[in-house]
């Protein structure tokens, strides 16, 4: 019985933080700024690889830059990025 509880509360904590990241990252703008204001796609890309980040794909969305990414480490990223600056609001 112990088991059970202890994978419960292992499962409902990894599905909270799940949510978060989801909820802060996706469906709310980076940025209210006008397309106008943006960046181009790539300088984004520079500034991001200047941190160290690979590149596999970009887009802009949502008012957010989403580039999947493979860090220093080797693992995959899903940035966030504020179009108008480069800053990186969130990562998945």
């Amino acid at each position: 019985m112990r088991k059970i509880t202890v994978f419960t509360a292992t499962a409902v904590a990894l599905l909270a933080a799940t949510a978060t990241a989801h909820a802060g990252s996706l469906g709310r703008p980076c940025t209210a700024a006008p397309q106008t204001d943006w960046l181009p796609l790539e300088q984004l890309q520079a500034k991001i690889e200047a941190q160290g980040y690979k590149i596999q794909k970009a887009k802009l969305k949502n008012g957010c830059g989403e580039l999947y990414t493979i860090d220093k480490s080797g693992s995959r990223v899903e940035l966030f990025v504020d179009p108008t600056n480069g800053k990186i609001i969130g990562q998945l």
